[in-house]
C-alpha cells in the first residue's frame, strides 16, 4: 500500500512541474505587457522633454557662439547670427541624411 501512495505522488508533482513554467510565462507576459503600455503612455511626454532639452541646448549654443563675436541676446545682430547658425545646422543635417542614405 505504501508503494501505491509513492507512485501516485510523482504524477501529482509532475502536474505541478508542468504548471510552473506556464505560470512563469504568464507572469513574464504580464510584466512585458505592463512595460509596453507604460512606454506607450509616456512616449509623448518623453518626446516633449527631449524637444525642450534640444531647444535649450541650441539656445545655449547660439548664445555661446554669437557671444564670441560680441553679439548679445535680444539684439537684431544676435537674431541674425542665430538664424545663420540654424541654417548651418540644417545644412549639416541634410548632409548627414544624404550620407546615411548613401548619396554622399
Amino acid at each position: 500500500m505504501t508503494e501505491a501512495r509513492t507512485k501516485a505522488r510523482p504524477s501529482h508533482d509532475a502536474a505541478n512541474d508542468l504548471q510552473r513554467p506556464g505560470i512563469a510565462a504568464a507572469i513574464l507576459l504580464a510584466v512585458v505587457t505592463a512595460f509596453a503600455l507604460h512606454t506607450l503612455r509616456s512616449a509623448p511626454a518623453l518626446r516633449e522633454a527631449a524637444e525642450t532639452e534640444l531647444a535649450r541646448v541650441i539656445a545655449d549654443e547660439d548664445r555661446d557662439v554669437c557671444g564670441q563675436f560680441g553679439l548679445r541676446p535680444g539684439t537684431t545682430s544676435f537674431a541674425a547670427c542665430s538664424r545663420e547658425l540654424a541654417n548651418v545646422r540644417q545644412k549639416q543635417s541634410d548632409r548627414d541624411r544624404a550620407a546615411a542614405a548613401g548619396i554622399l
